[in-house]
C-alpha cells in the first residue's frame, strides 16, 4: 500500500505540481483491489474536474510493471486500482507491521478478587485481554500481561465472617473440612452468607466492619499465627491456586498478580502526600474534587482512615509504573465503572501525567447466557465462568457428538466473545458457538482441518504462479488482506477485526474449493501453495485470537 500511495504522490507531484497525501482503501472485488479519493481531494486545490483529474492520473500510471495491473476512473474521480498477481503475493508475504517494536506495554484484565468465584465476567476478560495481548506482541512490543485484585477490603470481611460462621468459629483446622474440589464455591458461598448479614443484622455489620480492620493489621504486623488470620491466608492461597488453575485451563497466563494489599498503602502514601495539590479534606475523609473537571467527587481515604478501592488504584497506577516505565497501559474491565474510572486516573494525571497520557481504559458489558439474567456475586445468582464452559462442552457433546477435544468447546466460547465488538454486553449461545456451521469457533477449526487434510494428500511441490484463474487469484486476494486486518485490530484494539476476517476468508476459500480440483489437477502446485497459505494465515488468525487450530477433527 505504501508503495502504491507513492507511486500516486509521484505522478501527482509531477502533473500537478502539488503534495497531497493518498489514502488507499479495500474495494469491491468487482471494481479492483484499492480504491483512492485523491483526485477529488485534489481537485478542490487545483479548481479542475475532479473526474478529469483522475483521469489523467491514471493515464499517467505505469500498468507494465511489477504492481499494476489496471486502473479505472469511477463515479464522481474515484481511481480503482487492480494489483498483479506478484503484488498480490508481496502483501501475503510480507505479513503485519511492527508499529510496537521495542516498546513497554502493560496489559491488566481478568482482575478477580480472592475470597470469590470467577464469573462470566472475568472468563470474557481474561479471553478478550488476551487476544489483545496477543496482538500486541504480534506489534512488536514486550507486554507484560498483569492481574489486580482484591485480597483486602470490605468483600474480604465479609467472606471471613461467612467463614466464622460456617466453620462453628475461629477455628483454622476445620478448612481441612473442605474438599479440594469445592473450596472455591464454599468460599463463595461464605461470602454470600457475609454479604447479606452485612446488609440486614446490625450487629454482624459491626463484626465485619472490625474483621475489615484486622484484615489490614494482618499486613502491617505481619500476623500469620492467630485463628482468623490463618483463615484468612489459608483461604487467600486457595483463591491464587483456583485462579492458576482456571488460567491455565484457558490457555491464559500472567506475569504478576497485583494484590491490594499491597497498592493499599502505597495508594494512602501517594494520596496524603498530595493533599493540597490533588486531594483535599472534607468531612475527615480526603477526596478528590472531581466537580472541578466535569466529573464527580469521590472518596479516596474514609474518615476512620483506611484507604478505599480508588486509592488501591492509585497505589496500582504509581505500582505499574515504577515496576515497567510502559510506553503504552491497557486495562479492561467492565463497563459499570467508566465514570469512576474517569475520576482516579483525572486525580493520577495531577501527579503522574506521563502515565495517564499513555493508559487507555476499554471496557465491555454483562455476559448472559442467551435469555438470561444479570449476574450479581452478592446474591449468587451470577453466571459463573465454570458455568459458561460447561454449557458449552455440553452443546459440543449434543451437537457434535463431540466428547473428547475441549479445544473445540474451549475455542467455541472464545470466538463466540471475540467475535463481537467489544463495548456492549454480549449474548452467549451456547448451541450456536458449537455449530460447525455459520460463524463459529469449530467451523474455523474445522476450515483449518480440512486444509490441512487437502496439504497431507497433496506429493506436488508449493509454487506460485504469476498467472491465476478468477477463483484461484480470489482466494489470493483476500489471503492478502490479512495484514492490513490484524494492523487496524492492533490500531483499534478490537480482536473482532480479525473474526470476521477469518470467516470471510473460509468462505472465499470454500468457493474457491467448490470450483478446483486441487489433488492430481495440472494445477495442483499453484493451488497446493494458495491452500498452504490459506492455512497457515487461517492458523495464525487463530492464534492471535488464542483458539487452537487443529490439524484434524
Amino acid at each position: 500500500m505504501q508503495e502504491i500511495a507513492q507511486t500516486l504522490q509521484k505522478v501527482i507531484q509531477n502533473l500537478f505540481s502539488e503534495q497531497v497525501g493518498v489514502e488507499l482503501t479495500r474495494t469491491d472485488e468487482q471494481f479492483g483491489d484499492y480504491a483512492s479519493n485523491v483526485a477529488l481531494r485534489l481537485s478542490k486545490k487545483i479548481g479542475q474536474n475532479p473526474r478529469e483529474v483522475a483521469q489523467k492520473i491514471v493515464d499517467a500510471l505505469d500498468l507494465n510493471g511489477p504492481t499494476l495491473e489496471a486502473a479505472e476512473v469511477a463515479g464522481p474521480g474515484f481511481i480503482n486500482l487492480k494489483l498483479t498477481v506478484q503484488a498480490l503475493q508481496k502483501l501475503v508475504d510480507a505479513g503485519p507491521a511492527k508499529p510496537l517494536k521495542r516498546q513497554e506495554v502493560v496489559a491488566e484484565y481478568s482482575d478477580p478478587n480472592p475470597f470469590k468465584v470467577l464469573h462470566a465476567g472475568h472468563l470474557y476478560t481474561s479471553v478478550t485481554g488476551d487476544a489483545i495481548a496477543n496482538l500486541l506482541e504480534n506489534a512488536g512490543a514486550r507486554v507484560h500481561r498483569v492481574n489486580f485484585g482484591g485480597d483486602v477490603g470490605l468483600h474480604v470481611a465479609k467472606a471471613l465472617y461467612g467463614m466464622v460462621q460456617k466453620l462453628g468459629g475461629e477455628l483454622p483446622e476445620k478448612l481441612a473440612e473442605v474438599p479440594a474440589s469445592s473450596r472455591s464455591d464454599w468460599m463463595a458461598q461464605c461470602y454470600q452468607q457475609g454479604n447479606t448479614a452485612y446488609d440486614e443484622d446490625e450487629t454482624a455489620k459491626a463484626e465485619i466492619t472490625t474483621i475489615n480492620t484486622k484484615v489490614y493489621q494482618f499486613h502491617s504486623q505481619n500476623d500469620t499465627t492467630s485463628p482468623l488470620a490463618q483463615i484468612y491466608w489459608t483461604c487467600r492461597d486457595w483463591s491464587y491456586l483456583y485462579f492458576d488453575t482456571f488460567y491455565e485451563s484457558i490457555g491464559s497466563h500472567f506475569e504478576k498478580y497485583y494484590p491490594e494489599s499491597q497498592t493499599a498503602p502505597i495508594g494512602l502514601q501517594t494520596v496524603k502526600d498530595h493533599v493540597g495539590d490533588v486531594y483535599e479534606e472534607s468531612n475527615g475523609a480526603i477526596v478528590f474534587n472531581g466537580e472541578k473537571y466535569g466529573l464527580h467527587t469521590r472518596v479516596f481515604i474514609n474518615s476512620n482512615g483506611l484507604p478505599t478501592y480508588e486509592a488501591k488504584d492509585v497505589g496500582l497506577a504509581v505500582k505499574k509504573w515504577a515496576d515497567y516505565s510502559f510506553d503504552k497501559s491497557i486495562i479492561i474491565t467492565g463497563n459499570d465503572i467508566v465514570e469512576y474510572m474517569k475520576v482516579v486516573m483525572k486525580s493520577i494525571e495531577g501527579f503522574l501525567p506521563e502515565a495517564t497520557k499513555r493508559t487507555t481504559h476499554l471496557t465491555h458489558g454483562q455476559v448472559k447466557l442467551a435469555g438470561g439474567v444479570k449476574m450479581s456475586s452478592r446474591k449468587g445468582n451470577f453466571l459463573r465462568a465454570v458455568d459458561v464452559l460447561q454449557a458449552a462442552e455440553e452443546a459440543n457433546k449434543s451437537t457434535n457428538n463431540n466428547t473428547g477435544d475441549q479445544s473445540v468447546s474451549l475455542g467455541a466460547v472464545k470466538y463466540a466473545f471475540l467475535k463481537q465488538r467489544m463495548g456492549g454486553d454480549i449474548i452467549y449461545d451456547p448451541k450456536e458457538s458449537v455449530s460447525l456451521q455459520g460463524n463459529s469457533g469449530p467451523y474455523l477449526q474445522y476450515a483449518h482441518a480440512r486444509a490441512c487434510s487437502i496439504l497431507a494428500k497433496s506429493t506436488a511441490g508449493t509454487g506460485a504462479s504469476v498467472e491465476l484463474e478468477p477463483t484461484e487469484r480470489s482466494l489470493l486476494r483476500k489471503i492478502s488482506e490479512y495484514s492490513e486486518v490484524v494492523d487496524r485490530a492492533v490500531s483499534e484494539l478490537m480482536p473482532h477485526h480479525i473474526c470476521t476476517y477469518l470467516y470471510e476468508l473460509a468462505q472465499v476459500f470454500n468457493r474457491f474449493y467448490e470450483h478446483n480440483h486441487v489433488i492430481g489437477d495440472p494445477r495442483e502446485t499453484e493451488r497446493i501453495q494458495l491452500v498452504s497459505s490459506y492455512a497457515t494465515t487461517l492458523k495464525n488468525g487463530l492464534d492471535l485470537l488464542g483458539i487452537h487450530a487443529p490439524e484434524k477433527m
